[in-house]
């Protein structure tokens, strides 16, 4: 190997340090970036400092800061990978230079690689914070290499945006959660019937219209006036000549202060008011925004014909959240399982059905 003179051997060290150097902060950094949740990310953004906000712009883009971060690595592995391997050659000569790539490469696997990406996973917040801004203004700078690469890698990648998490993820920490005692018992469960509410209609929530309480808008309180007395609900459903002609709603309390006040010969009509009409399919999540919206408590549940199919009250979407609410004047608890059992015996008693056949909640009568 002869005399090396003293400047070559230090640039060949200078050399390989700067590859493991600048491949160790690009493979740290990529793995940092990846490894902090975008849920995080936005949390420390809220803060308003710089560096938040650079990496929250980062992480919501993140292609172009990665592309970025490749290019840089490519130019230290590839490039620097060239002056050490010609260093190498006037340092040890040509026979030696398979010796010097082999340890060459143990090093960047080791130092360039393995370690810095540890390091990056396990300190991901300071390391993303610290280098948000500089990469961001390297993206900046290198934008025309990376557009170059979106270009070429967007047949592969798409554009579709990934969700930053999703219901099973949700309901998988709050397992984790309760497991660990963080949430308790009651509040795990609400939240996991929270998430019930996007697979059920109105059809699977509402009140079957074979059990439904109505009255007839032409006749008088006095002639209504055992029905009223007999219904359980604060509000009472208002048809004209058919039950599929649904004229809107009455409150119990109202038909009574008025028989109360002797003016029992009022007609129902003249105390009805408005009611909202929804269809069978109406998930409960949109239902309980549109209670919300028109600030009413009863809505008619419409067939696909039209035709009424029951009612379905705010009582029964937020059942769904907190479980069954029943008080002091509810004498049956399951209105669906009752209106099946009455189906079943009206269609027995016409002899249109057999004793153990199927029958749907919301038929028609």
């Amino acid at each position: 190997m002869g005399f090396v003179p003293r400047p070559l051997m230090i640039a060949l060290i200078l050399a390989v340090l700067a590859v493991l150097l600048g491949s160790a902060l690009c493979s740290g950094s990529e793995t940092a970036l990846l490894s902090v949740p975008i849920l995080r990310v936005r949390q420390l953004a809220q803060n308003s400092r710089p560096n938040s906000l650079a990496l929250l712009s980062i992480r919501q883009k993140i292609n172009r800061p990665i592309a970025t971060i490749v290019v840089i690595n490519n130019v230290f592995n590839i490039v620097g990978s060239i002056i050490v391997g010609r260093l190498a050659t006037q340092v040890f000569g040509a026979a030696w230079l398979g010796v010097f790539s082999a340890i060459l490469t143990f090093l960047i696997i080791v130092f360039a690689e393995i370690i810095p990406k540890t390091i990056g996973e396990r300190f991901a917040e300071p390391i993303s914070l610290a280098i948000a801004l500089p990469l961001r203004f390297l993206t900046w700078l290198l934008s025309p290499f990376v557009w170059l690469i979106e270009r070429v890698t967007l047949p592969l990648t798409g554009t579709k945006n990934v969700p930053a998490i999703t219901e099973a993820e949700i309901q998988f920490l709050t397992r984790i959660g309760y497991q660990e005692g963080a949430i308790e018992d009651d509040e795990a469960d609400m939240i996991a019937r929270v998430f019930q509410l996007n697979d059920l209609t109105a059809g699977d929530l509402m009140t079957p219209r074979v059990i439904v309480t109505y009255i007839r808008s032409d006749l008088t309180l006095t002639e209504t006036q055992p029905a009223i007395i007999a219904s359980q609900h604060s509000r009472i459903v208002v048809i004209e000549e058919e039950i599929d002609r649904v004229a809107g709603t009455v409150l119990k309390t109202e038909l009574l202060t008025a028989i109360l006040g002797n003016r029992e010969e009022r007609l129902v009509s003249s105390l009805t008011r408005p009611v909202h009409f929804v269809p069978e399919t109406i998930r409960a999540d949109k239902l309980l925004k549109l209670f919300q919206e028109t600030r009413e408590h009863l809505m008619v549940v419409l067939d696909e014909y039209g035709g009424m199919a029951g009612v379905i009250t705010l009582e029964d979407v937020l059942e769904v959240i907190i479980g069954e609410i029943v008080d002091e004047t509810d004498r049956s608890v399951d209105l669906q399982r009752l209106a099946r059992n009455k189906r079943v015996r009206l269609l027995k008693s016409r002899g249109l059905v057999e004793a153990s056949a199927p029958t749907s909640p919301s038929g028609d009568l």
